[in-house]
Parts: C-alpha cells; structure tokens; sequence
C-alpha cells in the first residue's frame, strides 16, 4: 500500500481524458467521457468526468442477497479484514474474487487474487482506521446472455473516511467503484456462484496514469506488496 502523503499527490492530479480508464475497454471510455451522468449506461465500467462521486444513501439501489454478500465483502475489506487473526474475515471475503481478478486504484495495479490480498492486507498496516461514511449503490447488471460483449456489475459510491497511522489526521475521501463480474470458474475456488473479476476503483473524481512511468510504478505495488503485508499464499 503506499504511503498516505503519495495517496493524497495522486489523488490531485488533473483529469486527463486521452488516458484510457481500463486497458481494455478504450473506446467505452471515449464514449462515457462525454456523456451527461444521467446518460450513463447502467453497465459503465467507469465513472464520466461530470459524474458526482458523493454518494447519497436514500437512493441506493436494493441487491440480491448473493450480491449484497460480494459487497458486504469488499466494504469489510476496505475497513481493514485483511489479517491473519484468526477471528478475522478477510479470507472469506477475498472469495468474492476470481482466481484471476484485476484490482485498479490510483497507485496500484494487480493481476491475481493474491495479489489483490496483498492490498488489502497492507490497510491495518498503514492505518489507524478505515471507516465506511456513506454508501450509494448505482447500479447492479446481470450475467450477460451468451456473446454479449457488455459485462456484469456492481457499481456503487463511497465515503470512506481514512485514518494513516504516521499521519495521526483523518482523510474523507470519494470513492467510485465498479465490481464486474463472471460466473465462478473451477479454478476460483469456494464462494459465491458471481465473481468479482474487475475491480477499479477512482478517488475525489480524479483519474490515474495507465502509461508510461504511472502504470509501471501500479505495476509494480501490485506486484511486490504480498512482500511485506504477507496475505495467505493459498488465495
């Protein structure tokens, strides 16, 4: 995880909109960019420039029970289960995860369930505290039919307030999340039948480097964080 002073200087640069927000869906991301944000497809994988990243709980969206645990998860996750206590639930909740899963924040890049693990492991780390203000889920899309091109999601907003334990000051912060997801493959392991198989997550409406020197620098957090926080290698 990196530091929080880091977090805060990537947080404030500028938005650019010739960067693409996913490696893999550019021509998407042309096509939201310039959207109103009522206009915003309910399957988005990213959040438009003019998108409020305030989140309103009186209008969140109700989830299936199978997909209100997947975010359950992920919001224990964000609030620091990721420890080898043995009473603690972060194991579980990274099942929400394909075995081959993709994590993409401002200052990281993961490619593997494990990897993911090991930024999660890295919050009670690095932090006092991590507490979940205010939760709006936007959108919720089903498994698409057979050929469909369009992907499955959860896409919700957050407030999280973050407490660094260096800093001793207590940050508020703007999340706006997107989940999508597949059906669980063999290889996935136990856990629910949906699996979380993207999950990007975009701070204070804010964009973040995908080249050059900023992708190589997600890149390797991604990669090098299970080195010091020590997830389970079994995930």
């Amino acid at each position: 995880m990196p530091s929080a002073a880091e977090i805060r200087q990537l947080a404030e640069k500028p938005l650019d909109p010739s960067v693409p927000q996913t490696y893999e869906i550019r021509d998407r991301q042309t096509r939201e960019q310039c959207m109103p944000a009522d206009e915003r497809p309910a399957q988005a994988t990213n959040a438009p420039k003019n998108e409020d990243y305030e989140p309103n709980p009186s209008k969140s969206i109700s989830l299936s029970p199978d997909r209100q645990h997947i975010l359950d998860s992920i919001l224990r996750l964000y609030s620091g289960s990721g420890t080898n206590d043995g009473e603690a639930t972060g194991v579980k909740d990274m099942r929400v995860y394909a075995h081959k899963a993709v994590y993409d924040d401002i200052a990281s890049y993961c490619d593997t369930r494990f990897k993911i693990a090991g930024q999660w492991w890295g919050i009670p780390v690095v932090c006092k505290a991590s507490e979940t203000l205010a939760v709006e889920v936007v959108s919720s899309t089903p498994l698409p039919e057979s050929g469909a091109t369009e992907p499955a999601a959860i896409v919700f907003k957050m407030k999280r307030a973050w407490t660094p334990r260096l800093l001793k000051k207590t940050f508020d912060v703007n999340h706006f999340v997107t989940l999508s997801l597949e059906r669980a493959a063999e290889e996935d392991g136990d856990g629910p039948a949906e699996r979380v198989k993207y999950h990007k997550d975009q701070w204070n409406e804010k964009e973040y480097d995908h080249g050059g020197l900023g992708k190589v620098m997600k890149t390797i957090n991604g990669d090098t964080a299970t080195i010091g926080t020590r997830p389970p290698k079994d995930l």
